[in-house]
């Protein structure tokens, strides 16, 4: 896959990792990627950089688009030494939280890295999914179930 191609284009397992490492939290991909053996060297080809994104919607999911509004994003790209390129695009201004994201996209590329990249995405979405179902916990914990309450009135 080269640069120019749209990441939407992808194929799905790819926009998946990719998706993981976006959502990581910065802390967890930095830990995730000190503890890794043997990290690979990369070089910048896009040093990572900061911008805008115009964000859209649609009500419903379903209705007609329109314009949230602008999203902070950084993004990067980055080869390694085999040859393989990756890239990150995160939400907020964390330059290397882009970086990782790109150097694991790069090694999930790799018939040699690819197994190391794997554990890394596993274990981000593994947390991921755990703050998803704390969340959830604690929601389901404030939840009220409503009932009516019918009135049997006789006809007097």
């Amino acid at each position: 896959m080269s640069l120019g191609t749209v990441v939407g284009e992808a194929p799905p397992e790819r926009r998946r990792w990719l998706s993981v490492l976006a959502k990581a939290l910065p802390r967890e991909l930095v830990e995730a990627w000190e503890e890794l053996k043997d990290r690979p060297a990369f070089t910048a080809l896009r040093k990572a950089e900061t911008g805008l994104v115009l964000v859209r919607g649609r009500m419903g999911g379903t209705g007609n688009p329109f314009n949230v509004g602008e999203m902070t994003v950084t993004r990067a790209a980055v080869r390694l030494p085999g040859g393989e390129t990756g890239v990150g695009y995160v939400g907020g201004r964390d330059k290397r939280h882009a970086e990782l994201a790109a150097a694991v996209d790069a090694m999930m590329q790799s018939p040699t890295l690819r197994e190391r990249a794997q554990a890394i995405v596993e274990r981000l979405a593994a947390q991921q999914q755990a703050r998803r179902e704390t969340a959830a916990r604690k929601a389901a914990a404030t939840r009220v179930d409503f009932f009516t309450m019918v009135r049997m009135r006789s006809p007097d």
